[in-house]
């Protein structure tokens, strides 16, 4: 289990138990719902939130709560692929979500520290001068270190001053409270303006879907612009502080933190239903890093992936004007979070908001990405298996790490007697399907 729960409470709330009507429903109760409830109310939009099980329930309890604009080495990608106009969008999109943290953390107790960030590569200096360069033609300062609190050597890294950390759901537990959310309410059925939960309908002028992976597949693609992928988390005691957050540039290498007296060890990831290193392989590298070190906590997180590295914010898809979307994290869902939810704010009040364009989930689709998870799906829609995912059908593969039924395709999680633990899917695998779909 994650720390998070263990060292926090959030609050409770209860099901729909009648119809209502709101201004805004957001569909999706982790951090990204939370933030857009949060938003609008502030701006003084009613909302309704519902969330399936309990809020925080999902990815936000398992991430490693790095607040920060560097996303590994994202910005000379942004400028070589977008154009400076656009990756200077991205980067201001996340100073903006920074500086919100920065100013709601005032007020808020939940362990928030300013912390340098740091994006290293252990062979290529080359590639930390790119992206500085690219950093520099942004006109933001990066910084070239070569020495780090790590217990091994680096090529250099791209270190970025101010960023921070926090404790996720003392966070979200704080800005929960004054919110109108309903937990244990499945949204059954969606229809334009119109959800029905098995306790009343709701109906909307807009509608938010937050819910990790998009739950309705007649529009936006996201089940062919989208995969999930697993990464893993251990906790150590004895294991020194290294005074700041750092990730490898390579998706294969680890990340740190610090939380208290215990160091955060990231990695061994892989794409959801494949094999890959997870608790073993960090478990290998403490031992050999962190030798006197003792392993008091280990979880999973789960992340959606998508074509381009950049999330999906705004209208769900072009024939939806007024359902809207805040997905495909990348692993960075604390400041796409926010970023998301300043801008769906914007949006749904009418104003313009001046990073939209780079996150609008109707953009290109042509990436190398995009046949490779055409590939996956395909294939394992072709593969014989006696479980398959209620989502679309794929063959379900067997986690024997974590006991769990797993798809290759999006990346549906079930337990060994079949109930849901990651969507998309909206059912387990012995439920009765539901018209949501």
């Amino acid at each position: 289990m994650s720390i998070w729960p263990e060292t926090s409470e959030l609050p409770r709330f209860q099901s729909l138990k009648k119809d209502t009507k709101t201004d805004v429903l957001i569909i999706g109760g982790g951090l990204a719902g939370l933030l857009c409830a949060y938003m609008l109310q502030k701006a003084g939009i009613s909302c309704v939130l519902t969330e399936a099980e309990r809020i925080c329930g999902g990815a936000t309890k398992n991430t490693t709560a790095k607040i920060t604009l560097q996303h590994r080495l994202i910005y000379h990608k942004l400028l070589n692929h977008l154009g400076p106009e656009k990756a200077k969008m991205y980067l201001e999109a996340n100073c903006a979500a920074l500086k919100e943290y920065q100013a709601l953390c005032r007020t808020i107790d939940c362990d928030y520290e300013e912390k340098d960030s740091f994006v290293y590569s252990l062979y290529d200096r080359e590639l930390i001068e790119k992206e500085l360069k690219a950093l520099d033609q942004l006109g933001f300062p990066g910084e070239f270190v070569k020495d780090l609190p790590l217990p091994f050597p680096v090529a250099g890294a791209v270190k970025i001053k101010n960023q921070a950390q926090f404790h996720p759901l003392k966070f979200a537990s704080a800005i929960a409270r004054e919110l109108n959310i309903y937990e244990n309410t499945w949204v059954r059925e969606l229809a334009p303006h119109t959800a029905v939960t098995d306790g009343g309908k709701i109906t909307a002028d807009k509608i938010i879907a937050a819910t990790h992976f998009p739950m309705n597949n007649k529009h936006g693609s996201y089940f062919l612009k989208m995969y999930q992928d697993r990464s893993y988390v251990i906790g150590l005691k004895n294991a020194g502080n290294v005074k700041g957050i750092y990730i490898d540039q390579d998706e294969k290498g680890l990340s740190f933190r610090n939380y208290k007296d215990l160091l955060l060890m990231g990695g061994g990831g892989h794409r959801t239903g494949k094999t890959g290193g997870g608790w073993s392989k960090l478990d290998a590298w403490a031992a050999e890093y962190y030798p006197g070190s003792i392993k008091s906590y280990q979880w999973a997180a789960q992340d959606c992936i998508t074509l381009d590295g950049i999330p999906y914010i705004g209208q769900y898809s072009k024939r939806t004007p007024d359902f809207y979307v805040a997905t495909g994290f990348n692993k960075w869902g604390m400041t796409s979070s926010m970023a998301a939810a300043i801008i769906l704010r914007d949006m749904i009040a009418g104003n313009e908001n001046p990073f939209a364009s780079v996150f609008s989930p109707s953009r290109s689709m042509l990436h190398l990405q995009l046949g490779v998870n055409i590939f996956e799906a395909v294939t394992n829609l072709l593969t014989p298996s006696a479980k398959r995912c209620p989502h679309m059908g794929c063959a379900l593969k067997w986690n024997p790490q974590e006991n769990s039924w797993d798809c290759p395709c999006h990346g549906s999680r079930f337990t060994e007697k079949g109930d849901l633990i990651d969507n998309p899917s909206s059912r387990g695998l012995n439920e009765e399907k539901h018209s949501c779909h």
